[in-house]
């Protein structure tokens, strides 16, 4: 054979491997799953639960599990699903019925994992009940961020639930994340803040015992104390508890409604009360509706693994306001807006409120309920009575302005004095109903 022949023989086969080695090159070079690292978990699941790594601050070295539906919805709503004490995210996954609803309405669920060897979540230390303060809820919010900018998410449709370890974490997050989260629903957990130690224990014996009682005023600043600086609206909260519950016992739950009803505003007293299913009773603070500020579900005769597959989830659902198009209800406004202006120097501030009346009766004799933040006090008040002066205060009419015309207003007012912090409410209720707050 010639050299030239030789040499035309090659050629085919140069091209080739030349051909080879820049595909390869250019698949090595392709980044994986939209910049996620993400591995099939198993046969079963390899087109739905995905491990997302490198999703952003993560101090507690958590797992994130992510689910996207094939029915995902342009600008989807996001549900942070968070699993118990000894669970997992791929457990949370396969024992309930999240990411079937996901593929039935379109939202994108996240599963956070824990590492450490509890399997607990961090609801304990000051670094978890401190907005940005790191631990746990510093790598959720990493993974709502994630998932946000992933797929364009809804950011005005973000919520969480979670069972026992995952409720409490669901407490956690609407106190140190207000402005993150819509709503949340905890199935069997305790208040924000009720597990709070400071030795490095992650089990709060006096809170499990339900032996902590304190004021709803006291919860109430407690939650607020995670992130001082917030001043627009507050998440709602769907409560569910067992009365035999031998793990986080039943005492825990009317510490929960105490906490978020004086967090939100909104009047202890039930607004609603029902029975949805035989031996649970059904309590709405706020509003009587399906999305009221708070509500709350006890369940007779029931322990702590109270969760119900396919009966309970789509009940959280429903008050989150992912089983219908569009964003979630707001709370029920009330016949009645609130808008609130203040100044503040020093350690003073004065604020100016005006209630308007947007209902289709007039009022006659009214009350002004909201919440001061920590370590302010009013000192004077004018065009209506002021009690107390601290705390979950209530503004009463005075004699000559009553009264409150359909779409008419009332301006009233008072002087304070505060340590540090000089927001206004973040909600007001007009005689028992919450108000718009513009």
């Amino acid at each position: 054979m010639s050299a030239t022949a030789g040499t035309s023989a090659r050629r085919p086969l140069r091209a080739v491997l030349l051909a080879l080695t820049v595909l390869l090159a250019t698949l090595l070079a392709v980044p994986r799953a939209g910049a996620r690292d993400a591995a099939p978990l198993d046969a079963t699941a390899a087109a739905t639960l995905t491990e997302v790594t490198g999703f952003g601050e993560n101090p507690s070295a958590l797992q994130m599990y992510l689910y996207v539906p094939a029915s995902v919805t342009e600008n989807p709503a996001v549900l942070v699903a968070v699993h118990y004490c000894t669970g997992s995210g791929p457990a949370m996954y396969s024992g309930t019925e999240y990411a079937s609803l996901a593929e039935e309405y379109g939202f994108i669920v996240v599963y956070p994992s824990v590492t450490r060897a509890s399997k607990c979540f961090d609801v304990a230390s000051p670094q978890a009940l401190t907005r940005g303060g790191g631990s746990d809820p510093v790598g959720i919010k990493s993974m709502v961020d994630w998932t946000v900018d992933a797929y364009g998410a809804d950011t005005d449709r973000i919520f969480v639930t979670g069972i026992s370890s995952g409720a409490m974490m669901t407490n956690v997050l609407l106190g140190d994340y207000p402005d993150v989260f819509a709503a949340g629903a905890a199935f069997s957990g305790v208040p924000f803040g009720c597990f709070a130690t400071t030795d490095g224990s992650e089990w709060n014996s006096a809170c499990a015992q339900g032996t902590v009682d304190r004021t709803a005023q006291e919860w109430g600043d407690i939650a607020r104390a995670a992130y001082p600086g917030h001043t627009g609206t507050r998440p709602r909260m769907q409560l569910w508890h067992g009365t035999e519950d031998d793990v986080l016992r039943y005492p825990n739950f009317g510490e929960e409604i105490d906490q978020w009803t004086n967090v939100l505003g909104v009047s202890r007293t039930p607004a609603a009360t029902d029975t949805p299913q035989s031996g649970w009773t059904r309590t709405r603070y706020g509003g009587t509706g399906d999305q009221a500020p708070v509500e709350a579900i006890s369940l007779q005769g029931v322990g702590h693994n109270l969760y119900s597959y396919g009966v309970m989830g789509p009940m959280a659902v429903h008050f989150f306001g992912l089983d219908a198009d569009g964003p979630a209800p707001q709370p029920p406004a009330g016949p009645c807006e609130v808008s609130v202006t203040t100044n503040a120097w020093n350690t003073g501030l004065t604020a100016s409120v005006t209630i308007t009346n947007t209902g289709t009766t007039a009022v006659s004799g009214w009350q002004l309920a909201f919440t001061l933040p920590a370590g302010q006090t009013i000192t004077n008040g004018w065009n209506a009575t002021y009690a107390p002066s601290s705390g979950a205060v209530t503004a009463t009419n005075a004699s000559y302005n009553g009264a409150i015309a359909v779409n008419a207003s009332v301006s009233i007012g008072y002087q304070a004095t505060h340590t540090g912090n000089s927001a206004a409410p973040g909600a007001y209720s007009l005689n028992g109903t919450a108000c718009t707050l513009r």
